[in-house]
């Protein structure tokens, strides 16, 4: 029923994305960041909706006649820069033959990225953007909360498999950034069982990255609180808040969740965390080898950690969004990864400066500050992570480009209407001087 249900759903979609290309991106966006057909059992998991869904989207890019060019901003040419870096990578790989499925499977990635960015530039069309991030993390996000109150927190929640969020650090991740993006839904929306329902969600969502039992996520929760503090005028409210809701969540947790965010203070004794560091090592002694291009994608292997790694006999994925981008793209690589959080980061700070005292604008102040909170969580949960070709980063930088194309238009025009009003009226001021003010003094001869 589950395959049936995905299918009539993309197929019954896609004859809107013709008439309006968008749809295709948020369409994409769903089936990439959900993965809805991993939920079913049959035929479903293994048909290539992606695929489809990509090949719509794009024609209709190609043949629509709405404005369809990439906004050429620091953050967007940062981004082509650390695309065709990773390009120049892969050209240059260690192990050249086996990058290409990493190469291919990243390349669709980044490419349907840009594609979600020229194609989402409206204020509906960004919101809805949101709203389908929500949703598609949110389901996973309130199936483990439940599933965590009712198993007592005993059991691992997990994310769906064969997917960028399929372990339990992961998916845990995932949700931590999603909670920001649900408390955006809740300010914008005007139906007060959406705002209930998004507050159940937070919870549920919060109760699910407990239940991952992820120490990178409690990590990343008090990352993103002491943020969200430092810049709130309800700091009261927040307090409150950690007081009426995260304390007895934690007490809730049993003695073995407990031990395990214990360990976070004698890492020096935990094997996992040993092994990050080793790896970590490994890319780092790779990247002073090969500075500029790293190793290339899939930098995994018994011969690289026997070669770099302190401890060769410990092969480790990166563990870290900034480890792996030095690793597989060298310093040039790691830092580009870098300047491009850091002038998205800029750009969402430009948005709030600039409507923070603008009522019309409000929606987007609220956007900015909640994707820097969401980033505040991805920066410090994905240090001990390899997601660095996780898909909704990207694409909430996307959200944040087109909030601040849109904003700087808009304001633009109303203060080139403010000035052409003014002259107008000084004109006018001019065109009215009184007889004894325009006309000639009795007795002037000229």
């Amino acid at each position: 029923m589950r395959d049936i249900l995905v299918t009539l759903i993309v197929f019954g979609w896609l004859p809107f994305v013709f008439k309006k290309p968008y749809m295709g991106a948020l369409m994409w966006v769903w089936i990439s960041v959900m993965n809805p057909h991993t939920q079913g059992w049959g035929f479903a998991t293994t048909f290539p909706f992606a695929a489809i869904i990509a090949g719509v989207t794009i024609t209709s890019l190609l043949i629509t006649k709405e404005p369809k060019n990439l906004p050429l901003t620091p953050v967007t040419w940062t981004f082509i820069i650390f695309v065709l870096w990773m390009n120049l990578s892969t050209v240059f790989a260690i192990y050249p033959d086996e990058t290409y499925i990493q190469w291919n499977k990243v390349m669709k990635i980044m490419l349907m990225s840009f594609v979600v960015i020229m194609l989402i530039r409206t204020q509906k069309q960004i919101q809805l953007l949101i709203w389908t991030i929500v949703i598609s993390l949110g389901y996973y996000g309130i199936k483990g909360g439940v599933f965590t109150l009712l198993g007592g927190g005993v059991d691992l929640v997990m994310g769906p498999e064969s997917t960028f969020i399929e372990g339990n650090n992961e998916i845990a991740l995932a949700l931590i950034m999603t909670i920001p993006l649900m408390h955006y839904v809740q300010m914008i929306s005007r139906k007060t069982w959406v705002k209930h329902a998004m507050t159940a969600a937070m919870l549920l969502s919060a109760f699910a990255a407990l239940g991952s039992y992820s120490r990178g996520a409690l990590l990343a929760i008090a990352a993103m609180g002491g943020f969200l503090w430092l810049k709130s005028q309800h700091k009261g409210r927040i307090a409150l808040l950690v007081i009426l809701a995260i304390l007895p969540a934690i007490a809730y947790m049993p003695e073995q969740w407990m031990q395990r965010m214990d360990s976070i203070n004698t890492y020096e004794e935990d094997a996992s965390v040993q092994g990050r560091f080793n790896a970590w090592w490994m890319a780092y002694n790779l990247a002073k080898d090969r500075p500029l291009t790293g190793g290339g994608f899939d930098i995994i292997s018994p011969e690289l950690f026997f070669a770099y790694a302190p401890n060769p006999e410990d092969i480790h994925a990166a563990h870290s969004i900034y480890f792996q981008a030095l690793g597989e793209h060298g310093f040039v690589g790691l830092g580009l990864y870098l300047l491009l959080g850091w002038l998205t980061w800029r750009t969402g700070s430009w948005i709030i400066r600039n409507t923070s005292k603008l009522d019309e604008y409000r929606w987007a102040f609220n956007l900015a500050t909640m994707i820097q909170v969401s980033f505040i969580g991805f920066a410090t949960g994905g240090a001990f992570l390899s997601l660095l070709y996780f898909d909704v980063p990207y694409y909430l930088m996307g959200a944040m480009v087109a909030t601040r194309v849109l904003v700087e238009k808009e304001l633009k025009q109303k203060t080139m209407s403010a000035i052409a009003a003014k002259t107008s009226g000084s004109s006018r001021q001019l065109g009215q001087l009184s007889p004894s003010q325009s006309q000639p003094i009795a007795g002037d001869s000229s």
